[in-house]
C-alpha cells in the first residue's frame, strides 16, 4: 500500500484513520518524510529498492514536518526523516521526533564524525559549500578567506541575501565557533558596510547581480552554480553562472563552511528494521554519489566522487569544526545580525 492514499485519507478523516491505515503497511516498505523534493531523491531510493526489494514511500513537506510528526505521535508512519540542512536536522532532534542510532559501525564508517550528531540523532549525506561567487572580469584573486570580506578594499562590492536566512546564519555561526562572539560582531559590521546594497534576493540573484555589475563578489551555495549551469528552462541563468568563478574561502587553513543534507531515524518508526537498512544504504559511498549527483553537492565520504559538474569547480576542503558545534551558535548569530542592523545595508 502506498503512503500517498493514506495521507490523503488522513486529511479527510483525521489522524485516527491514519493510525488504523498504517497497520496495513507491508513489512517490505519504509516511509520517508522529506524536506527534499521527491524527484531529487528518487534515483537513490530506486537503487535501494533494486538492491533490497524494500519499497519506499515518500511524503514531501516544504514546511511543518516536525509539527506533523509531533501531531501524529506514537502512530506516526514516519520511519526516516530526510532534510536539506543542519538547521532542520537540529529542529527535528530538538522537537523530539528522532531517536538515536548508536553503535552502528556501517553508518559511522561511512559518515565522518564531524557530519553526524554525537548522540546519533542525525547523519549527514551530502555537503554544499558556502562560497564566494567572484566576477571573472573584475576579480583577479583566486583565493580568499571569510575574514577578508571585512576588508575595506571590498567596500561597495559585495552582494548577499537576507542575513537571517538559514544559509547565512550557518556561516555566521561558524565564525563565532572559530573566533568568538566579539570578533564576529565586528566582522559582521564591517561586512555590512562593504555591501553594495541592502541584502536581498536568493543566491542565484547574487550571481545575476555580479553579471549586471552591481557587485564584484557575493556569498552563495555551491549547488546553485550547478543549477544555473544546467538550467534549460531559464537559459539566462547559464549566463549568470558563466560570469562567476567559485572561490573556496579558507582553503589554506581551517576550510570552507559547509552545510549538509541528512537523515534521521523517526522516533516511532513502525518499520525500524527497514529504516535502518535504508539509512545504512544511504550512508554508503555508492548511494552518496548517486544522491550528490542529483543535487550538485559533495558526498560526505571523502573517497566518494562528486559529479563531473561539481568536480569542475575544484576540490573543496570542508571546515573541520563539528557541525553540531556550529549549530549551537545559530541563536547567537541570529541575534548579532539584528544587533548590527545587517539587513539595513551599508551605512551611508
Amino acid at each position: 500500500m502506498s503512503i500517498f492514499p493514506i495521507i490523503r485519507l488522513s486529511a479527510l478523516l483525521g489522524m485516527s484513520s491514519l493510525a488504523a491505515a498504517t497497520t496495513a503497511l507491508a513489512d517490505g516498505e519504509v516511509n520517508i518524510y522529506s524536506y527534499r523534493q521527491p524527484d531529487l531523491i528518487k534515483p537513490v531510493l530506486d537503487a535501494f529498492t533494486k538492491e533490497t526489494g524494500i519499497k519506499t514511500n515518500v511524503l514531501f513537506l516544504d514546511k511543518g514536518l516536525v509539527e506533523r510528526v509531533q501531531a501524529e505521535g506514537a502512530n506516526s508512519p514516519a520511519d526516516v526523516i530526510m532534510t536539506v540542512d543542519i538547521a532542520r536536522l537540529m529542529e527535528a532532534k530538538d522537537g523530539g521526533v528522532t531517536q538515536p542510532v548508536t553503535n552502528n559501525d556501517t553508518i559511522n564508517k561511512d559518515v565522518p564524525a564531524n557530519f553526524r550528531d554525537p548522540q546519533g540523532e542525525w547523519f549527514g549525506l551530502t555537503t554544499r559549500g558556502r562560497v564566494v561567487y567572484a566576477s571573472k572580469e573584475r576579480v583577479s584573486e583566486d583565493a580568499i578567506t571569510y575574514e577578508e570580506l571585512a576588508d575595506p578594499k571590498w567596500k561597495g562590492k559585495i552582494c548577499i541575501r537576507d542575513g537571517q536566512h538559514s544559509y547565512n546564519i550557518g556561516l555566521f555561526a561558524s565564525m563565532i565557533a572559530a573566533h568568538g562572539e566579539d570578533y564576529t560582531e565586528k566582522w559582521l559590521t564591517d561586512l555590512k558596510n562593504n555591501l553594495a546594497h541592502k541584502p536581498s534576493g536568493g543566491d542565484r540573484d547574487q550571481a545575476k547581480a555580479i553579471l549586471a555589475g552591481e557587485c564584484d563578489i557575493a556569498l552563495g551555495n555551491t549547488y546553485y552554480v550547478g543549477l544555473m549551469q544546467t538550467n534549460e528552462k531559464e537559459p539566462e541563468q547559464k549566463d549568470w553562472a558563466a560570469a562567476i568563478k567559485i572561490l573556496f574561502p579558507n582553503a589554506a587553513d581551517r576550510g570552507t563552511h559547509v552545510n549538509i543534507s541528512g537523515m534521521a531515524l523517526a522516533k516511532n518508526a513502525p518499520n525500524k528494521d527497514n529504516a535502518l537498512k535504508l539509512m545504512e544504504f544511504l550512508a554508503s559511498g555508492d548511494a552518496q554519489k548517486i544522491y550528490a549527483e542529483q543535487v550538485y553537492e559533495y558526498p560526505v565520504m571523502p573517497d566518494a566522487e562528486p559529479s563531473d559538474v561539481v568536480k569542475a569547480w575544484g576540490p573543496i576542503k570542508p571546515d573541520t569544526l563539528p557541525l553540531s558545534d556550529i549549530a549551537g551558535n545559530r541563536k547567537k548569530a541570529s541575534e548579532l545580525v539584528d544587533k548590527v542592523g545587517f539587513n539595513e545595508g551599508p551605512e551611508t
